[in-house]
């Protein structure tokens, strides 16, 4: 294992947790792939039910973005979230130790062609895709076949983020820190390929409000500054976890035209439309567990209250 994991530091009492539960997940590597998504399914199934802050903010989210389901079908919607969410506790076994003959027999990937033609003008490409809950896992997965940069935020926790910086040095092309516009830039003019998820409400000055499932959201224009500088194409990316514990599917569709326009606002727009339409065809996939509308319009109370 990576000296940085062993180090003595995390010999302390306040790390013991992480280590029991890296062994208990080390051991949950060896059972069917099926037995472990329905175990994150029991496991969320059990939160949903103990009303965790998690679930208060799913409900604001799902009640906000569905307006028109019924309080019933909003709660079903929830419980649905909070499963996947969970199932992807029991899908880190996969991601850190699984090798990549197993998760081949479980992976769909299509549009391969439509990033080859991309790079064959050696600008890069920015693979852009939202934080629906199967994310980690196909990552793991399309490395495996399309060598590529992640953009990360390091965790609180200094031993779980030495775990994940270890299993990600080993799975991709490179890493660079999500603020980090201008390693993202020098990666993308060496023609690489950036996977980026522009859909967090992180706060910071550097963001517009567009429309979001119907709500003016806080949204960053970090999008439109990365094509700009980079010359590099927007290729954008759905993701999902196919129904029945029969895997995962990606889909990489075609190069945007006319990006960016110029209008940061339109921009945006566009970028929330696109993700909506992947939304509507998964939404219990999504990560609704996200305080998405936490910043708001100047003068607009929280809706998280």
């Amino acid at each position: 294992m990576n000296p940085r994991i062993l180090s003595v530091q995390f010999l302390s009492p306040k790390y013991w947790p992480i280590w029991i539960i890296l062994l208990l997940l080390r051991a949950l590597v060896l059972l069917p792939f099926p037995v472990l998504i329905k175990l994150g399914e029991g496991l969320g199934t059990l939160l949903y039910h103990l009303r965790l802050k998690h679930r208060h903010i799913a409900e604001v989210n799902i009640a906000l973005a569905f307006p028109t389901l019924s309080a019933d079908e909003q709660q079903k919607l929830v419980k649905e979230t909070i499963k996947g969410t969970i199932i992807t506790l029991f899908e880190l076994p996969l991601f850190w130790w699984a090798s990549n003959t197993r998760l081949r027999k479980r992976f769909v990937i299509e549009g391969m062609e439509n990033i080859e033609k991309v790079l064959e003008h050696g600008r890069g490409a920015i693979l852009m895709g939202g934080h629906f809950t199967p994310m980690l896992m196909c990552g793991r997965m399309l490395a495996m076949d399309l060598p590529f940069n992640i953009l990360v935020m390091p965790a609180k926790n200094k031993l779980f983020e030495a775990i994940m910086q270890h299993y990600r040095e080993k799975f991709y092309a490179g890493i660079i820190n999500s603020h980090d516009i201008r390693g993202m830039v020098k990666a993308l003019k060496k023609n690489e390929i950036c996977w980026y998820s522009p859909d967090q409400d992180l706060g910071g000055d550097n963001i517009v409000f567009a429309p979001f499932m119907g709500i003016q959201t806080a949204t960053i224009t970090a999008t439109s500054r990365l094509a700009k500088l980079s010359k590099a194409p927007i290729v954008p990316i759905n993701f999902e976890r196919i129904k029945n514990n029969r895997g995962y599917r990606l889909k990489i569709l075609p190069a945007w035209e006319n990006f960016p326009s110029g209008d940061d606002v339109e921009d945006a727009t566009r970028v929330n439309e696109f993700l909506e339409q992947h939304i509507q065809e998964v939404p219990d996939q999504y990560l609704w567990v996200h305080r998405r509308f936490k910043t708001r319009p100047k003068g607009e109370p929280s809706l998280y209250k």
